[in-house]
């Protein structure tokens, strides 16, 4: 019988987490949801340096928000923990001292300031990528090069030491990814890594195998940039004798205009968040999120499906459940994803239409809320029916449709320059008298006294239409005008017709 499907998304706590992050701990949701099986979160903060306050729960708190939650690990639960690494610290040592027995892994009593020293000599004679490797290790202080007296000497006065890595010499590491097919690389290109530091914490390169190990990881699905230390990773698997999860490396998610990876940094500068929701450093420095940006997360999730995963065929839109149902790491792309600001948009209008008004109407009372304005959920449902399909976040409807929730401050300069004359203004006048003459104010009925007053004149609806909707909504664009009188009701739009035209003709006369 096949193993359960048990995957990790395993983020370290140095800041906000990326969309590429997301996008890793989506994939990772999806096979694991495909196959049944475990989706677990763990917290690697091996990198004591590099820890940021408030960067797990940010983590966390982004995954909810997501809607892709693990079903075990950190703030979840589950008989595999601890799930936070610095909290499982003291179980690492017995697996880099039984690397160091099978040899394996070597003890290195260099100091930091000996290896600097070493890598300004090699530049200085022209190598300036200097490596503690098979060939350099002969020259350093450890216990491959040092006499087991000497060894045993610096261990007795509690000097201290790193544990690394003995890489063999011309051996080649052959592995498959799922993704990427068969990879081999020879260990003459390979360092000899630090897998225990002399603080007591081990390495990402230690932590993660012993982890992935206890915690019966099936499938490691991680980003690319860790394609370089997988051939390490397929030799700690064979010197402990684990039997190796399956390796799928993720391509990268370029910048908009593909040159180069998406980082941190390009979001706020480029004009579009890069994390799942806002954060906010230590510092002060605050960086944008998709959340507090107008995103529904399932337009977030649905466009990071589709950076560097291809379904076969033209659909675009997927609920959760479907992308579960069609996912599979093998129609995942080899090379990088551009990442397209626009068109993360356009799923989030696609969402924003497929929600029922009433939907629509809840999240819009929020806004409106914030601005003292009342107006009952049938009535704002209406608006929302009447302006969903010019809107790409919800607090558009409120932006482009104030009109129907506040009276009318300004009018659009451009019509009133180019569209309003003379006989807009008589115009305007007859078409008052016209609608105060109406019993029924229903959207049909003002289209058909329009049409009338129309055909009666001679006049097409350019002569008459632009005048008419500044009037009533001060823009000089929008939806159906009938359908916002309606709405508005006669006495509101009469009066906004009267007094409108009074400030059209100030406006005009200021001129």
């Amino acid at each position: 019988m096949s193993k359960k499907v048990r995957v990790r998304f395993a983020p370290s706590p140095t800041g906000p987490l990326h969309m590429g992050g997301v996008r890793t701990a989506l994939y990772n949701y999806l096979y694991a949801k495909k196959h049944g099986g475990d989706f677990l979160l763990r917290i690697e903060d091996t990198d004591e340096n590099r820890f940021v306050p408030g960067a797990m729960e940010y983590i966390i708190e982004s995954l909810k928000w997501c809607g892709i939650e693990p079903n075990e690990g950190e703030g979840y639960g589950g008989d595999k923990g601890p799930y936070i690494q610095s909290v499982r610290k003291d179980m690492y040592r017995p697996y880099a001292e039984k690397l160091i027995e099978s040899g394996a892994a070597y003890m290195a009593f260099d100091t930091s300031d000996e290896l600097e020293l070493m890598r300004e000599k090699a530049k200085q004679m022209g190598m300036p990528n200097w490596q503690y490797n098979a060939v350099t290790r002969s020259s350093m202080k450890n216990s491959l090069s040092l006499s087991k007296e000497e060894v045993d000497k610096r261990l007795a006065a509690g000097e201290p030491y790193t544990v690394r890595m003995k890489m063999p010499r011309n051996k080649d590491i052959k592995f498959e990814d799922v993704i990427r097919g068969w990879i081999t690389v020879n260990t003459n290109n390979l360092d000899d890594k630090v897998l225990f530091k002399e603080t007591g914490m081990p390495t990402y390169h230690l932590a993660n195998i012993v982890d992935d190990h206890l915690m019966e990881i099936t499938h490691v699905i991680r980003g690319e940039e860790w394609l370089p230390s997988a051939p390490l990773h397929v030799m700690l698997y064979e010197a402990f004798g684990w039997e190796r999860p399956e390796f799928a490396h993720l391509p990268l998610i370029l910048r908009p205009d593909g040159n180069g990876k998406l980082s941190k940094r390009d979001g706020d500068r480029l004009g579009f968040p890069v994390f799942p929701i806002d954060w906010l450093n230590p510092d002060g420095e605050k960086y944008s999120g998709y959340r507090e940006g107008g995103y529904f997360p399932e337009a977030f999730i649905n466009m990071l499906a589709l950076l560097g995963w291809n379904p076969g065929g033209h659909q675009e839109i997927f609920s959760l459940d479907e992308l579960v149902k069609e996912f599979s790491l093998e129609r995942v792309g080899k090379s990088g994803s551009r990442f397209d600001p626009e068109k993360t948009r356009w799923f989030n209008q696609q969402y924003l239409r497929a929600k029922s008004n009433e939907e629509l109407a809840k999240m819009l009372q929020k806004t409106l809320a914030e601005k003292a304005i009342q107006k009952d959920d049938a009535y704002v449902a209406k608006v929302c029916s009447l302006m969903k399909e010019r809107a790409t976040f919800v607090n558009d409807i409120y932006n482009e449709g104030s009109f129907l929730f506040e009276e009318i401050t300004s009018y659009d300069q451009i019509i009133i320059e180019k569209k309003w004359n003379d006989e807009t203004t008589k115009i305007m006048g007859e078409l008052i008298e016209e609608f105060k003459a109406l019993s029924d104010f229903s959207a049909s009925a003002i289209e058909s006294k329009f049409t009338a007053y129309l055909e009666l004149n001679k006049y097409g609806f350019g002569k008459v239409g632009p005048g008419f909707r500044l009037l009533v909504t001060g823009k000089g664009m929008g939806p159906s005008m009938f359908e916002i009188c309606s709405l508005l009701g006669k006495e509101i739009v009469l009066n906004r017709m009267e007094t409108g035209l009074k400030k059209v003709l100030e406006l005009k006369g200021s001129k």
